[in-house]
């Protein structure tokens, strides 16, 4: 299976950069291919304007939905970045984002990424969404930790249900464009695990990798 990973955090030596690698290593020694996208690493500019396109449909006033069709109608006419993103995204079978939870939301640089890479006639055409999105047929999988313990995030918490949370993520993004979502992986209060701990959590994740393309689908739901 051809396995796609991104990974948005600024520090190499964070717990997220670990379990980001732990996926690569898993995924390599089962024989399957990985392509990884390190948005921090690769300074990646998740600003979302003209620059995002090589050909200009309105030069004077910039309607970005008309541009990216435009783009789309001009041999995918995106920025160079653009396009090697938008390519590993149809060459893979499995998304996988790895992401610390800030202010409820992943960092700005994701989703920028996201802004900038699904666009519109190339992503989102002739009307699919959700279960008839351009993307159907593969899988996504978001890696989340968070800052607060675990029974901080329930329905009846001090932050709410985590599910909830991510429902911008796992229906707003992944979901609307046709990816098939997996049950998040969710990793609570990571600062404060022991060094013990953090191994268990990622042998768990590791393990959990090696047989996730058998996973039932995760109902995200709508509200």
């Amino acid at each position: 299976m051809k396995i796609l990973i991104v990974l948005a955090h600024p520090e190499p030596k964070s717990f997220n950069a670990a379990l980001f690698q732990s996926a690569i290593k898993t995924f390599t020694e089962n024989g399957h291919e990985v392509k990884i996208t390190d948005l921090y690493a690769m300074k990646f500019n998740p600003v979302y304007d003209r620059s995002n396109f090589k050909s200009v449909k309105n030069p004077h006033f910039l309607k970005l939905q008309l541009e990216e069709i435009y783009a789309s109608e001009m041999n995918n006419s995106y920025a160079d970045e653009t396009q090697i993103e938008q390519d590993k995204v149809e060459w893979c079978d499995l998304m996988i984002w790895q992401f610390p939870l800030w202010r409820f939301a992943p960092p700005a640089i994701l989703k920028g990424w996201t802004d900038r890479i699904f666009t519109s006639g190339r992503f989102f055409k002739n009307g699919g969404y959700y279960e008839n999105g351009t993307l159907k047929g593969k899988k996504a999988l978001i890696s989340v930790t968070t800052g607060s313990p675990e029974e901080t995030y329930s329905s009846d918490g001090f932050h709410g249900d985590i599910y909830g949370i991510l429902r911008p993520v796992s229906r707003g993004i992944l979901a609307c464009v046709g990816f098939s979502v997996l049950k998040p992986e969710i990793n609570y209060s990571v600062a404060h695990l022991t060094d013990d701990e953090r191994k268990f959590v990622i042998e768990k994740w590791s393990n959990r990798l090696k047989g996730v393309f058998d996973e039932p689908i995760f109902s995200v739901g709508k509200y």
